[in-house]
Formats: structure tokens, sequence, C-alpha cells
């Protein structure tokens, strides 16, 4: 008996302890991209559901600026205790190690807490180009070097580091054109002034839809169901060329495995939520779970393939 009750206090303890561990200011969800584009879609999906869930208040902030690296320090800098928490863009996260020497963050200066969304990529042009498939594209491009331009969320992006391969991939070249996010970046590509733009559905999918853009090719191993008409690049005929980016929370290093773990549990029936799933659909994102581990694997995973990929394309930021 005295055993069964020490045992059912030290549940109510642990119970009470972990209920207890979310900080009791707000949870800031800090975003290194400007509003617009997968990141800031991916913070705004489980933003909300997770606020309720939690039953704490969640600000969305976005820092963009310096390819990812203002949000990537502030976040590295702050009190490991769930008040500050980064949403992390695959490419910042993995490819930045790669590309600069100075980096004023490492990946060990995090915690994975989960992976909230994924989202392929897909080849977007602007009308005034005279191509309507990807091999036309790429025929043009062969025959105009360096004549035509591409926008990237900027240097490092994935959208980046993305069009270098398919260049690379396919022999051609065009003029870069780096942006401070999605935002800026549609903007100049459904004007004309940037003909090309590689990058996630959510920044491009309401042109597309509209006939401001033209979609080629979708880089993944299925179509798109929002854009069920665009072939895959292996149905066009560039089965190598596959290009996927997703979105992660982190917390600093050292936060508590309990708190962590109270939040991911928390993002896990947020992404859940009937309002998350429609939001995800409408703007053309797959919601993916992970756990903290799962998410641990995959960055390391990725840090490996991404420096791999970097050092054979020959980029950098320094």
């Amino acid at each position: 008996m005295f055993r069964k009750l020490a045992y059912c206090m030290l549940l109510l303890t642990s119970s009470t302890a972990f209920a207890q561990s979310l900080p009791s200011k707000p949870i800031t969800l800090i975003v290194p991209n400007p509003p617009g584009g997968v990141v800031d879609t991916a913070a705004r999906v489980v933003g909300q559901p997770l606020g309720q869930l939690l039953k704490h208040t969640v600000v969305i902030d976005n820092r963009p600026g310096g390819s990812g690296n203002i949000a990537y320090q502030a976040v590295a800098r702050s009190a490991p205790d769930g008040a500050t928490l980064l949403v992390s863009y695959s490419a910042y996260h993995t490819a930045n190690p790669s590309l600069m020497a100075k980096l004023p963050w490492a990946p060990k200066d995090f915690t994975p807490v989960a992976l909230l969304v994924a989202a392929t990529n897909v080849v977007a042009v602007h009308p005034s180009l005279p191509v309507n498939t990807l091999p036309e594209l790429i025929a043009y491009l062969k025959k105009n070097p360096g004549k035509v331009s591409y926008a990237s969320q900027g240097n490092g992006s994935l959208s980046h580091i993305g069009t270098e391969l398919f260049k690379q991939q396919t022999g051609t070249d065009m003029l870069h054109i780096p942006y401070k996010g999605s935002g800026q970046a549609i903007a100049d590509v459904v004007s004309g002034r940037v003909q090309v733009f590689i990058t996630t559905p959510p920044s491009v999918m309401q042109h597309v839809q509209s006939g401001k853009l033209k979609a080629l090719a979708i880089a993944g191993k299925t179509r798109h169901p929002m854009l069920p008409a665009v072939p895959t690049t292996a149905e066009a005929g560039l089965p190598d060329f596959t290009l996927e980016a997703w979105v992660g929370l982190f917390a600093p290093a050292g936060t508590p495995p309990a708190l962590v773990n109270q939040i991911s549990n928390g993002v896990k029936q947020a992404l859940d939520t009937p309002e998350a799933k429609k939001q995800a659909a409408a703007q053309g994102v797959e919601l993916r779970y992970l756990n903290p581990a799962a998410l641990d694997t995959l960055v390391n995973n990725e840090l490996g393939y991404w420096r791999n990929v970097i050092s054979k394309a020959s980029i950098t930021l320094d």
C-alpha cells in the first residue's frame, strides 16, 4: 500500500512539474523569412492551434535577412526556456554551415522540437518566355546563355542552390537575382523583371492558377495535388532533379527535454487539427510531423548531403 501511494504521489508530482514547464511569457516563433512563402506559411499554420492546445500565447516574429543568420543567431543566444523558438528553413539550417566559414551559429546551438511541413519545388516561368514545357525551357536557355535571370529567396537559399544544381545538370546558364524572401522575389517574377523561379508552391500557386506564371514541372516524385496537370521533372525528362524543402521547429540548445517533448506533442496535435490541414492544403504544403529524435536524424543526414552538393557546385557565401 505504501509503495502504491508513493508511486501515485510521484506521478502526480511529475505531471505537475511537466504542466508547469511552459514559460510564463508568450512563446515567440522567430521566422527567418518575411511574410509569404513556405517558412512563414508553416509558422502561421501551426501557430494558432499550438497556442490553443498549450493554452498559451504564441507570437510570430519575422526577422529576415543575412541568409537567415539574423533569426538563427537570435534564437541561438536566447534562454533555453521555451519562450523563443526557431521556425527553421531546411536550406539555411543544413546548407549555411557549408556555405559560410564564419557562421555566427552552428547546428549544435539548436535542439530539434518537431518537423512542421515539407514542400516540393516547382519550376515556374514568366509567360514572356516562349516555352511551355521543361525541355523547351532547357533548349531556350542553351540558345540564350546568360540572357535569362532567375530569382531566389536569397543567397544560400534552397531556390539558389537548387537552381544552380538545375544549371549544372542541364548545362545551362542563368543570371542569379537574390531577394530577401519569397515575397519580393515573386513580385519581380510576376512583373517579368525576372523570368524563372524554382521555389515551393505557396510562393507561386495563385499566380500559376491565374495565368500570370507558367508551371513547367514539379521537382518531386509525384505530381502536386494543387497542380495536377503539371508533370514531374522525371516525367519531363529530368529524373535526377528533385528538390524538397522542409520547415522545422527548434529550441535553443540546453532546453529541458521535458519542455521540448511538451511543445513537440503540442505541435503534433496542432498539425492534426482541421484548420491546420485546411490552411496547408490551400497553400500547397504537406504537413509532416517528426518527433525530436527523427528530426535530429534528418538534420544530420542533410548536413552531409548538402555539404557534398555545395562542394561540387562550388557555391560559397564568403
